[in-house]
């Protein structure tokens, strides 16, 4: 479809999409800052509270809960209402949610306000991606969607500097009252970004079928982004693929996550100043990786790239576990937090590029959200093993998922299926 340049296609090819890219990259940054709040104020928490460790495990529990639902309303709030609608109303809710945990003095008060924040923390990176890919142009999306991606990582290094600042001197009230300034980002972004033309013109598409139809049965069925998901053999197998593949990526991603630094302090007998460092020095890497990834996707491919990330990831983690020493442990864990970053730098575009604009987002929330239930699983997986066998044995048995994440789309999803731009 050719357009003037005074359309808001050619527009946001132009000049919008950067200020798009600023707002989501600072969205995902607080996003991942406030996943690492909770983790370092759980000791704080377990003390005021009296919280078992169950109960504390289950604050993590009821957040990934709650961003699973969030991701998924999310999706579907996306082709609904709008991507920067969407993206308005999730910051709104997990700062406004995030900062009344400062107000809570119970486990049922926190828990039931950290899962109702943690609905925005979910929605809010389906969300971010599904309005960036729409805008960005098809020439480098996957380098400014990569680079996006690194927010998510940047954000859990502002949370740690954060933690380090305010918990000694302050307490961690005061660690979840600061979550209240997202808000102004919030207003601003409804003033100054406009939604992008591939969702208004999808908009429009669909208030013209309706008015096609007859009043009745086939008016309502016509509404249903689910039902034209799955109706659709193609679109449905897609889908499937794709929770399959956010699945065991999410699983391998949050068990390392969750479980990295207690293998480093305990079967590797670090101190916790040395684990923070090498820590640090991983999750920069993270972001080298996802910013990289992004680039050499646009060069080289999404599936090639993604694929070589997360079956480099897979090869990798065997190699710390087996052959790790106290001399080699820093540049292994470098190489393999770099690795590990890249199949998160591709994912947002190579997700977004396999569905049509009319329900890309619930596609691209639904799938991805339904592969949470891999990230519930993970920690209790590998805690399950760390009691019986060792830490390392469950890293082993995360180099086996996201081996299977690289071969599923390796083998069976194409590149630039739907180009946003060209819609």
């Amino acid at each position: 479809m050719e357009t003037s340049a005074s359309t808001p296609l050619a527009f946001s090819r132009n000049k919008t999409w950067v200020i798009v890219f600023l707002f989501c990259f600072l969205g995902l940054l607080i996003d991942g800052a406030d996943l690492m709040l909770l983790s370092y104020s759980l000791t704080s928490l377990k003390a005021e509270f009296d919280l078992s460790n169950v109960q504390a495990g289950s604050l993590g529990s009821l957040t990934l809960a709650g961003m699973a639902i969030g991701g998924i309303y999310g999706g579907w709030a996306c082709d609904h209402f709008g991507r920067v609608h969407t993206v308005v109303w999730t910051i709104l809710l997990f700062s406004i949610g995030t900062a009344a945990l400062g107000l809570t003095h119970s486990y049922w008060q926190f828990a039931i306000a950290r899962f109702i924040a943690s609905l925005g923390l979910g929605a809010l990176y389906i969300a971010c991606n599904t309005l960036m890919a729409e805008y960005v142009p098809t020439l480098y999306r996957t380098t400014v969607l990569g680079t996006l991606q690194a927010g998510w990582s940047v954000g859990y290094i502002v949370a740690t500097l954060l933690a380090g600042w305010i918990l000694p001197s302050y307490g961690w009230r005061y660690l979840f009252y600061i979550a209240i300034i997202p808000v102004v980002l919030a207003v601003a972004m409804h003033r100054l970004v406009p939604e992008p033309a591939a969702w208004l013109e999808a908009q429009a598409e669909r208030r013209q079928r309706k008015a096609q139809e007859p009043r009745g049965e086939e008016t309502g069925k016509s509404e249903s982004t689910f039902r034209m998901l799955f109706s659709n053999h193609r679109t449905r197998t897609m889908f499937i693929l794709w929770s399959l593949t956010a699945g065991f990526l999410q699983f391998g991603y949050y068990g390392v996550n969750n479980w990295l630094p207690s293998y480093l302090e305990t079967e590797m007998d670090m101190s916790l100043k040395s684990m923070t460092a090498y820590l640090v020095g991983t999750y920069a890497a993270m972001i080298l990786g996802k910013v990289l990834a992004g680039v050499a996707a646009d060069r080289f491919g999404r599936r090639t790239v993604f694929s070589f990330g997360a079956l480099g990831t897979a090869i990798f983690l065997p190699v710390i576990v087996l052959y790790h020493s106290p001399d080699s442990i820093l540049w292994m864990l470098v190489v393999f937090g770099f690795l590990y970053g890249i199949p998160y730098g591709v994912n947002g575009a190579y997700m977004t590029e396999s569905f049509e604009a009319r329900y890309r987002g619930t596609a691209v929330g639904g799938a991805y959200n339904i592969g949470r239930i891999g990230a519930a699983i993970a920690p209790a997986a590998i805690g399950f093993l760390a009691t019986q066998v060792s830490i390392g044995a469950g890293f082993l048995v995360m180099g086996g998922a996201y081996f299977v994440c690289g071969i599923i789309p390796a083998l069976l999803i194409r590149d630039k299926q739907f180009d946003p731009q060209k819609e």
